[in-house]
């Protein structure tokens, strides 16, 4: 900005600092460490190859200097074997090296990454796209403001709205505040919720050339960021399920990968409602994200009944049992379809017809927006 002595301040345009080689290769990075389950080396190894093609850094910062700041920023950590490591001099030593990890602060930016790729989609997609959760007198702020209505406690009158309407309405000089001014910040009822997220990580999950797991976790990590951050009250647990069901922990997401697995419908639901049995005195719901194809059970005797030919009668029948049981507990099934198929979404619509539940049936573009939708409405209804 320069004096000009006759017209009084000339303005230059401003010019905002570009982003920085390390942002501009750290935003690739977080996509590529996702899609790898966390294998560092693989996502440096796809990134290099980023780089011969799209020409991503210069002389000035090459790939090794971006190794070298994500170290000092704490995103990573190396780990050395017998035989490797660095010697009194400081130099590395010879031998097979370290094995080069993410770290808890990289694992946690990922998982906000995923909020704001997720949930940043909802805050900006506008009126109307999204189903709205009933407010009132409750006790959460909603951060939207309405008209005071008789019977509306003070405590929740916004002065400082209010006083900004007085003075339009009224000016400054005949000051006066009525009801006719008095603004109301609206709050809604806060039922804690209990939310158990089941991810199928059958080998379906990445066949026929689409990745199926990577969206998936991707809703599991932003999901448990919104909880942890937004609604610290309510409980995520997320289990996964193949030939069997067992939970994970919030920060081993990163790494969730498929295995060589069918899909154990009944034993997810199973081990879902018995750890919802535990949280006392809260609302309680089960997502499912699925390609919906069930094909494995575990037999009393330890065995596994398999058959991925078709929806085989017997298993699809305990499916059922399960989903009524669950209604009978109060536990409201919503299935994320994300396969097309005819038969396969007709048997969601009948597991989901036996839990007076809900089903999504959503590519997997939509799936993040979908669960957060969902979410959001289920936990601002009305306590009765």
């Amino acid at each position: 900005m320069a004096m000009n002595t006759r017209k009084g301040f000339r303005f230059v345009p401003y010019e905002a600092s570009e982003i920085t080689p390390f942002d501009k290769l750290f935003d690739i990075f977080q996509e590529l460490i996702t899609h790898t389950s966390g294998d560092f080396d693989e996502a440096i190894d796809w990134l290099r190859e980023l780089d011969k093609e799209y020409e991503l850094t210069d002389e000035n910062y090459t790939i090794d200097d971006f190794i070298e700041d994500l170290k000092a920023k704490g995103y990573i950590q190396e780990e050395f074997e017998d035989g490797g490591g660095k010697g009194d001099d400081g130099e590395e030593g010879e031998g097979p090296g370290g094995n080069v990890s993410i770290t808890a602060k990289m694992e946690r930016i990922i998982r906000q990454r995923a909020l704001d790729q997720i949930f940043g989609k909802l805050k900006r997609s506008g009126a109307g796209n999204h189903k709205t959760g009933k407010s009132g007198q409750g006790d959460e702020h909603t951060g939207d403001f309405r008209e005071y209505r008789y019977g509306d406690g003070l405590e929740h009158i916004s002065m400082t709205e209010s006083l900004k309407n007085a003075q339009v309405n009224h000016g400054i000089g005949s000051f006066q505040l009525t009801e006719e001014d008095l603004v109301v910040e609206d709050t809604q009822y806060k039922a804690q919720m209990s939310t158990i997220l089941m991810i199928d990580i059958s080998h379906s999950m990445i066949l026929y050339g689409e990745d199926r797991i990577t969206p998936a976790k991707k809703v599991a990590m932003a999901l448990s960021e919104l909880i942890t951050t937004r609604y610290p009250k309510d409980t995520l647990d997320i289990l996964v399920f193949g030939n069997d069901a067992w939970p994970i922990p919030i920060k081993d997401l990163p790494y969730l990968k498929v295995g060589p697995y069918h899909t154990n419908t009944v034993a997810g639901l199973q081990l879902a409602m018995d750890m919802l049995r535990r949280k006392r005195n809260t609302n309680k719901q089960i997502f499912m994200i699925t390609d919906g194809k069930p094909s494995c059970l575990r037999l009393p005797d330890g065995t596994y009944y398999k058959n991925s030919a078709g929806l085989d009668d017997f298993i699809v029948e305990k499916c059922y049992n399960m989903a009524r049981q669950a209604r009978k507990l109060h536990i409201p099934i919503t299935t994320f379809m994300i396969a097309q198929d005819p038969y396969l979404m007709q048997f969601i619509r009948e597991f989901t017809e036996a839990n007076k539940g809900k089903a999504f049936f959503t590519g997997l573009k939509g799936l993040g927006e979908m669960i957060f939708e969902d979410y959001e409405s289920n936990r601002r209804k009305k306590l009765k």
